[in-house]
């Protein structure tokens, strides 16, 4: 828990300032309470000075200073001959409750304001860090973790963590002030009583500890089950237009609502655990008065006064609240430690994709691609081995092969998403681990056969490829990428919204908008993953001849499905089994009847579509 506290205390550093002003005010609003019963006390003792039926005037509180003993002694000769003889005093005795109570509501407020000022703020950067620290990690993490569990810990778990602080904020420290504060002043003004009354007390240890086990139990299953419960809406939503096809409305609400279930079972269980210590700590204080009353009546000769024994008991009792309080916040930090533990355990994660600790500049103009000697797995299943394949600058480069060979694999370590477990990958003659990944990206063009657009507007989408460009150049690649005669064509224009993953457009129009991006970017380095495979035979001519234009004097890989798109390309790479097995131009690869040309004649055999030149 010192270690969770630690962590926290990092976190609202930046926001010290305030976090000192809400430990102070917390600190004078904890000090007033006890005041206040003094205070009370006091008015009271002023007001009905009679004890046993005499007129004999005592304080009301033991020890007080000078100045307020004679205070007292004018208040009182004031009211005894009903002259103003002392009107400050007066006024003053009439005025100190409500200005007391309206301190305390004063420091309590502020108390609150700056707390959870600071909390808020530092849980904001809390899930700002998580969610930078997520996008971040490596590829392989991504494909290894769902996309709700993610979400479930940069929303869910952050927010029951300012839940908890919201909660604990108002008591984390003018309630322990306020317990010492009362527990001082008992001590003080009746220290025999005080301690026989608080004999039954350290009993309240007991139902705390052994209900923080179980908060801290059911915490952390809640969270699970509200992970779980975020997975099965993302992909019920984003996969929405399968649930409805195949009639799965029913399956899903039905795995949701087991989920939701399990979730209230949990919450269940942490309310218990919340609830009973305070009915608990209620009596066993009240076993204390009783086990007072006990010895008074058996043991003791000396009666204590009415009014000391009634402060007596009813600073006791005032002492629950804070008491219950404090547990619950126990249980709150409990819970906080639950949730904050996945959290931190996000953090915790490296990247197993390592930055350079000095990385050198790359200038990928002109300089060539080398793949050497590349070994990698996906955990234990191995995917490429032993490839050597040297690309020079300016060369459109193929990768055919059957699916699972490797094709993806190679520009997933050209981007540098892995790393691979032996050999390099070489731009300019240098490893691209000694390059910042962020320069290396940035040297690169990319469009996939899954494209994806974000719910922003077509004019947006396409400036991602080079942030800060000017509308003309927007409009340009739109135009390279045959894209700008569908846009125009839209109400809104490049103001129009594409919907989430581009769904109020077509395939082949997301295809375009996905190749004006990576005409916008015109980086030296293009990947290509079948990047006219969504289009009309029409579309798909337009924009391979932009494609065309665009590789002039760039380095291009490109993945090929569609060996029709691919047969003008200076080198042919055909992987199998994660291993070249052939490499040439397209007539030659077709002459040699390999494992090429038996692809060629499969994908064509019987196909509408027509075979490339020197089919044979």
């Amino acid at each position: 828990m010192l270690v969770f506290l630690g962590k926290l205390l990092e976190l609202v550093k930046p926001y010290r300032a305030r976090l000192i002003l809400g430990v102070l005010t917390g600190v004078i609003s904890g000090l007033i309470a006890p005041l206040m019963i003094s205070t009370v006390m006091f008015v009271y003792g002023a007001v009905f000075p009679t004890v046993d039926g005499t007129t004999a005037v005592q304080l009301p509180i033991r020890g007080l200073p000078r100045f307020a003993e004679e205070w007292f002694h004018n208040v009182r000769a004031a009211l005894e001959n009903g002259l103003p003889t002392h009107p400050w005093a007066m006024v003053a005795l009439i005025a100190a409750i409500p200005a007391i109570t309206f301190l305390r509501g004063l420091f309590s407020y502020l108390n609150v304001y700056f707390l959870q000022w600071t909390a808020s703020r530092a849980i904001a950067d809390l899930r700002t860090k998580l969610f930078t620290h997520l996008l971040n990690l490596s590829a392989g993490f991504h494909s290894e973790n769902s996309t709700g569990q993610l979400i479930s810990r940069v929303i869910n778990d952050t927010s029951a963590l300012q839940t908890i602080f919201n909660n604990t904020t108002a008591v984390i420290v003018r309630d322990p002030i306020t317990l010492i504060g009362m527990m001082g002043l008992l001590v003080w003004q009746q220290p025999k009583l005080t301690l026989i009354s608080l004999i039954a007390m350290p009993m309240c240890v007991i139902p705390i500890a052994i209900y923080s086990r179980k908060v801290r139990r059911a915490s952390r299953d809640m969270q699970t089950r509200s992970a779980d419960l975020t997975q099965i809406m993302t992909e019920s939503f984003t996969g929405h237009r399968i649930v409805k096809a195949y009639n799965l409305e029913h399956i899903a609400a039905k795995q949701f609502n087991e989920t939701a279930r399990k979730s209230v079972g949990h919450f269940m269980r942490l309310v218990r655990a919340l609830e009973i210590p305070g009915p608990l700590i209620e009596f066993f204080g009240a076993c204390g008065v009783a086990l007072l009353l006990a010895y008074l009546i058996r043991f003791s000769s000396a009666r204590p006064s009415p009014t000391d024994f009634l402060q007596l008991i009813g600073t006791i009792f005032l002492m629950y609240q804070p008491m219950k309080n404090l547990t619950r916040m126990q249980s709150h930090f409990v819970q906080a430690h639950a949730a904050g533990e996945r959290v931190f355990e996000m953090l915790a994660l490296k990247n197993s994709v390592v930055e350079p600790l000095q990385p050198r500049p790359l200038n990928a103009t002109g300089a060539d691609i080398h793949f050497d000697r590349i070994e990698f797995a996906y955990g234990d299943k191995s995917v490429v081995h032993g490839i050597d394949l040297h690309i020079q600058s300016g060369q459109l480069v193929a990768l055919v092969g059957q699916s699972g060979s490797g094709k993806t694999t190679l520009a997933n370590l050209l981007l540098r998403f892995y790393d691979p477990q032996q050999g390099a990958v070489r731009i300019g003659g240098v490893d691209i681990r000694e390059f910042a990944t962020r320069d290396l990206r940035n040297q690169m063009a990319v469009v996939t056969q899954e494209n994806i657009l974000f719910n922003d507007t077509i004019r947006r989408n396409i400036e991602l490829g080079r942030p800060g460009a000017t509308s003309d150049e927007i409009i340009a690649a739109a135009h390279h990428a045959h894209a700008h005669e569908f846009i125009i064509q839209k109400p809104l224009g490049y103001e129009a919204i594409v919907g989430e993953k581009g769904v109020r457009l077509s395939g082949g129009q997301r295809q375009r908008l996905a190749i004006a991006r990576a005409v916008l970017r015109n980086a030296p380095i293009l990947i290509l993953d079948e990047a006219t495979s969504a289009m009309d035979t029409e579309s798909e001519r337009a924009v391979q001849a932009a494609l065309d234009e665009l590789m002039r004097g760039k380095t291009t890989l490109c993945i090929a499905h569609r060996l029709s798109t691919i047969h003008h390309a200076d080198l042919i790479v055909v992987l199998d089994q994660g291993r070249i097995v052939e490499t040439g131009k397209h007539e030659a690869l077709i002459q040699r009847g390999g494992i090429y040309r038996k692809l060629y004649e499969m994908q064509f055999q019987n196909s509408s579509d027509a075979k490339p030149p020197n089919a044979k």
